[in-house]
């Protein structure tokens, strides 16, 4: 099924409501410890889009780490719920990583890249045709 746009999301209490206006750019299941904390899984599901194909409505909080590659990843989170709703590199803020279980239609959540791939889990056995990257690429 081919998702039609704009597609809405929100958050768990529905206090961030958003529209994505066009398909991303890619989406990514990212197996690395942090997003293993992140997701309570084996692995996160993001979905890279341009900033200027979304928009947002509610109040949201900003929590920053240093990554491994030491960007800083800094998370968008709702103030009430403390749904992830996306990351960002404050250096490059023309993209976002949307987290896409939060879309009312799911059907572009179909990972077609693992990265980090060196600390997944030892259970989970990555798609066949799969790009596969051992770290960030």
């Amino acid at each position: 099924m081919s998702a039609q746009y704009p597609i809405s999301g929100e958050c768990q209490c529905g206090g961030v409501k958003y529209k994505l206006l066009e398909a991303p750019i890619v989406v990514a299941a990212c197996h690395c410890k942090q997003c293993q904390k992140l997701s309570t899984s084996a692995f996160s599901i993001t979905a890279m889009v341009n900033a200027s194909a979304i928009k947002f409505e509610g109040e949201m909080r900003e929590w920053s780490r240093v990554a491994d590659s030491g960007n800083i990843s800094t998370a968008k989170l709702c103030t009430t719920c403390g749904n992830h709703m996306y990351h960002f590199n404050p250096n490059d803020p023309s993209k976002i990583f949307l987290k896409p279980s939060t879309l009312a239609d799911t059907s572009v959540i179909n990972p077609t890249i693992h990265v980090w791939v060196s600390e997944k889990q030892d259970w989970y056995s990555i798609p066949e045709g799969a790009i596969v990257f051992e770290t960030q690429p």
